[in-house]
């Protein structure tokens, strides 16, 4: 896999003529023209968050902190969303992969896949599963869709709170050969200091060769704005025990993440954490990961 290659094709527009190191990915953002209706999740708590928030919003920040492509997540369960993160792609060269939505559980999951298999930038699938009941991810016609996407080479992305961490594990047992990454580290409660259920089964779930973990969205399972960086080591060195740096990535789960701190907080807090770590495994979480597992 050529991790440089998109130098091939805008090295200036695309990494700022820098061709000497290698790309820095963010995993993990999410863009939206804002209505109340369709991001009905965004409640009053979360005023900062109800406003357009696009590729061009990004721009600055990602220059300011040496992101040179980001993976674009879907925000609402729609097949629309899908289309708009891929339409935003075309005209974005920093969008390097969409993870998009599509129904799993649909009786013709076949039929959307292959229409949406004309759109190489889509590289996965997510599921809103943490605002679903324990259950859902035993469900047959959700595993049934889950599995169509290994035709595609699709990734599908585990979107869990820390206590669905237990049917996620049993989950992914049914999918040894499927990429799949646990967003947010599962949202561990960081705010409450509780830990040590959290880190068996990240452990256990980790066991999973195929099974990856994006360093995102923890700024807000923290208290917001009021969180310290030793906060977030004793989660950082459960995650990067169980999964070593060869399956972790970095992610910013912006622009969530500002309802917390700003993003080059976050990004040098990392950076911070990883300093003792080889150059290699920097390179690996901050980008090569991402890269290989996307197939961006």
């Amino acid at each position: 896999m050529n991790m440089k290659k998109y130098y091939d094709a805008a090295p200036d527009e695309a990494f700022g003529g820098d061709t000497d190191r290698t790309a820095v990915i963010d995993s993990h953002v999410h863009f939206w023209k804002y209505d109340k209706k369709t991001y009905d999740w965004i409640d009053k708590s979360m005023k900062t968050l109800q406003q357009d928030y696009l590729p061009e919003h990004l721009s600055l920040v990602s220059k300011r902190n040496n992101v040179d492509g980001v993976v674009a997540v879907q925000a609402t369960q729609t097949e629309m969303e899908t289309h708009f993160l891929v339409e935003l792609a075309k005209t974005h060269n920093i969008i390097k992969g969409v993870v998009g939505w599509i129904d799993l559980q649909a009786d013709n999951i076949a039929d959307r896949l292959q229409y949406f298999s004309q759109y190489p930038v889509i590289k996965g699938y997510r599921h809103v599963v943490q605002g679903e009941p324990l259950d859902f991810l035993a469900r047959e016609n959700f595993r049934r869709g889950v599995a169509a996407l290994k035709a595609y080479n699709y990734t599908y992305d585990i979107l869990i709170f820390h206590n669905q961490l237990p049917p996620a594990i049993d989950f992914v047992r049914a999918f040894p050969d499927m990429p799949l990454v646990i967003d947010h580290c599962a949202k561990p409660d960081i705010r409450h200091k509780n830990i040590d259920e959290w880190r068996t089964n990240m452990k256990e779930i980790a066991k999973f060769p195929n099974v990856c973990c994006k360093l995102s969205g923890l700024f807000t399972e923290a208290s917001w704005k009021e969180w310290s960086a030793a906060d977030f080591f004793p989660y950082l060195d459960v995650v990067f025990e169980a999964f070593g740096p060869n399956r972790l990535l970095f992610g910013s789960d912006w622009p969530v993440m500002l309802l917390s701190g700003i993003y080059v907080q976050w990004k040098s807090l990392l950076e911070k954490y990883m300093e003792n770590y080889s150059h290699d495994d920097r390179e690996k979480v901050f980008g090569l990961n991402a890269i290989q597992f996307y197939n961006l």
